[in-house]
């Protein structure tokens, strides 16, 4: 197939808002596609590459793009094959190959080609056809149920995966996507509730969990054998003897566990988000750092036991096999219906040092990679994950530093990110050296006194209220927005969403 005519339905898909037409055209398209271009296309149109980051910026773009073609040519598997051979190239000469390369594909490529191609390996494709419409996509173009992808997907980590196995095979291709021991799970995400109250108004009687401000992971287990990964599903088993310990101890065959792992200060409250976090570094002095930093699990769900998936399972039922298999490291909890009851739970969590509560509905399904309403995150101060779209550089003591930043919020109807204001309270001077460097890598472009950058870094926001704002195309901006981390440890889409932020402010009128 030539990259035109999957240039050609990206361009339709950004121009219409309207969700179902956006779905006709990508399953019409993909009813089209060779066995070997399934998941190129998919991967294409879903926003990435197979390869994924190749680190090619937007300097090397623009310089070797200095010529467009004036016809089509290209075929999406020559340019799967160039990018293939870009993530390959390292080296001495590897600056100039990697050159050459991006230079026989962009000059190659029409205008519009170029603006994908740019627009795709510096992370910036605006079509709209995030991964949630891609799946139903997939299910009317093969006729399987959108529930069974997703699902799927969820078990694959990998809808390009998925999408293949589906178009050669049909439905009985998905078989090999379930649950396995020793394949991480998506983790399930939450959203953010008000308060207690209103979580309860949604959920009804809830279980109630500390919310942990820890490093997240997922254990499994198979006889003696144990593999325990972070949140983004890496491998860091060698970062954490004492979790594989305390994970060999159970008394279950074989098991998936998901939960946060803490240093604790020697009176039982945790350390600071940034201290347990060096338990991660790349160079790990391990057996000192457990001295210094000894890591303490909690775990609060259950994904797989003894042979059987869990994840259909409900949460209460997962919660109570949890209890019995690991009593002494369960998170704390609690049931509530009252209001006032779960307000007492938030502040005896929050008196512990931990950063409030999750609010589960108790018969929930574990939604793998999902960021659904039966799990609720409630927190004292109002924060939201958002992405830096830019940054200007400061004055005053702040020269020579990018400081003011440009915050936006994951769109899911558009695919882009809306704007929700800029701040540079909160910065540190060490956060202030840490981000110009940071940024500066991720740049797209800059004007006299802005440097506009890949959407990739995800920083912790609080604020004190929502408000309406003509100033930008959002309609809205975050009052008293200061920053309050980098969340080095979550990707782009796990921020928050603008959707989230809508309902936020409705509820403040």
């Amino acid at each position: 197939m030539l990259l035109a005519t999957v240039v050609e339905t990206s361009r339709q898909v950004a121009e219409t808002t309207k969700r179902l037409q956006k779905v006709d055209l990508l399953a019409r398209l993909l009813k089209q596609l060779h066995e070997d271009e399934i998941d190129v296309v998919v991967a294409f149109l879903s926003g990435r590459i197979r390869q994924g980051r190749i680190g090619v910026g937007y300097g090397a773009l623009r310089d070797a793009g200095s010529s467009v073609a004036e016809t089509p040519a290209l075929t999406v598997a020559e340019v799967d094959r160039i990018l293939q051979s870009l993530a390959a190239v390292q080296g001495r000469g590897s600056e100039q190959r990697r050159f050459e390369l991006l230079h026989d594909m962009l000059t190659r490529a029409t205008s519009p080609e170029q603006q994908f191609l740019t627009g795709l390996l510096l992370g910036e494709l605006r079509q709209g056809a995030l991964e949630g419409i891609m799946l139903d996509a997939l299910a009317k173009a093969s006729g399987v149920a959108a529930e069974r992808v997703r699902r799927a997907t969820m078990m694959a980590g990998d809808i390009a995966v998925v999408a293949r196995a589906l178009l050669e095979q049909g439905e009985s291709g998905l078989a090999q996507y379930d649950v396995q021991l020793f394949r991480p799970v998506q983790p399930m995400l939450a959203q953010t509730a008000e308060d207690v109250a209103d979580a309860l108004a949604d959920l009804g009687e809830a279980a109630l969990e500390y919310k942990l401000d820890g490093a997240r992971v997922q254990v499994h287990k198979s006889g003696g054998d144990v593999v325990v990964f972070s949140r983004s599903l890496n491998d860091v088993t060698a970062a954490v003897p004492e979790v594989v310990e305390a994970a060999r101890a159970m008394p279950a065959k074989d098991f998936i566990l998901d939960g946060e792992v803490l240093s604790l200060q020697p009176g039982g409250r945790p350390q600071p988000f940034q201290v347990t976090m060096r338990r991660f570094g790349r160079k790990l002095d391990v057996d000192r750092l457990r001295v210094e930093l000894p890591m303490t699990p909690f775990w609060f769900d259950l994904l797989y036991l003894n042979g059987a998936p869990m994840l259909d399972e409900s949460q209460a039922r997962r919660f109570a096999a949890l209890t019995e298999l690991a009593p002494q490291t369960v998170i704390p909890h609690t049931i509530a219906s009252d209001a006032a009851q779960g307000h007492e739970f938030l502040m005896q969590a929050l008196g512990m040092g931990h950063e409030g509560i999750m609010a589960k509905a108790a018969g929930a399904k574990y939604a793998a990679g999902a960021r659904g309403q039966s799990w609720l995150k409630i927190k004292q101060a109002r924060t939201l994950d958002l992405v830096i779209l830019a940054a200007e550089w400061g004055h005053g003591r702040r020269r020579g530093f990018l400081s003011n930043l440009h915050l936006g919020a994951r769109d899911t109807q558009t695919g882009g990110f809306a704007m929700l204001g800029k701040t540079f309270k909160g910065l540190t001077d060490e956060m202030l050296a840490w981000q110009t460097q940071a940024l500066l890598k991720l740049e797209t472009g800059r004007d006299s006194y802005t440097v506009y950058v890949e959407p990739k870094l995800v920083v912790e926001i609080a604020f004190n209220e929502i408000q309406v704002s003509p100033r930008y195309p959002s309609g809205l901006a975050l009052r008293f927005a200061r920053v309050k981390r980098y969340r080095t440890d979550k990707p782009v889409v796990e921020a928050d969403t603008f959707q989230t932020v809508q309902k936020m402010a409705a509820m403040q009128q």
